[in-house]
């Protein structure tokens, strides 16, 4: 089945791009999540607009990309979270949480969506998340949680 992916889906793609998938994956998971939509004769005008989209939002050069990550990689963020006496957070922090917390830091106005986190955070500790800047460059940004 034939799928315009409209974010972007690790493994599988970027916002944009039309892929083939087991018509399973794209009901039960891609198109509930809004992750996918149908691809339609007509589907083309919205790759286009999404291509459009994206390229706008996209870190423009490569060696921006390289910059943006010695600033990210050089010092750890800190992000304050409500957390309860034995450190256990109200929640959990999110990838929105994550791109505020660098941006008050100093660092790049970073896409939400292109901030990659291994598990979820619900404690107050040291963390690791990826940044997808550029197709050939990812940051990892170590993340200071603390009680705020």
């Amino acid at each position: 089945m034939k799928v315009i992916l409209t974010h972007e889906v690790s493994g599988l793609g970027t916002a944009g791009d039309v892929v083939d998938v087991k018509p399973g994956y794209a009901r039960n998971f891609l198109m509930p999540r809004g992750l996918a939509t149908a691809w339609t004769k007509g589907g083309q005008k919205q790759v286009d607009a999404i291509a459009k989209g994206r390229e706008s939002r996209a870190v423009k050069s490569l060696e921006q990309a390289e910059e943006y990550k010695a600033r990210l990689e050089g010092a750890p963020v800190t992000v304050a979270a409500h957390a309860g006496k034995e450190g256990r957070l109200f929640g959990a922090v999110s990838t929105a949480d994550i791109a505020a917390a660098v941006k008050a830091a100093g660092g790049p106005e970073l896409d939400r969506r292109k901030i990659e986190v291994p598990t979820s955070i619900k404690t107050v500790g040291e963390y690791t998340a990826l940044v997808r800047l550029h197709p050939e460059v990812q940051a990892k940004v170590v993340l200071d949680v603390v009680a705020g």
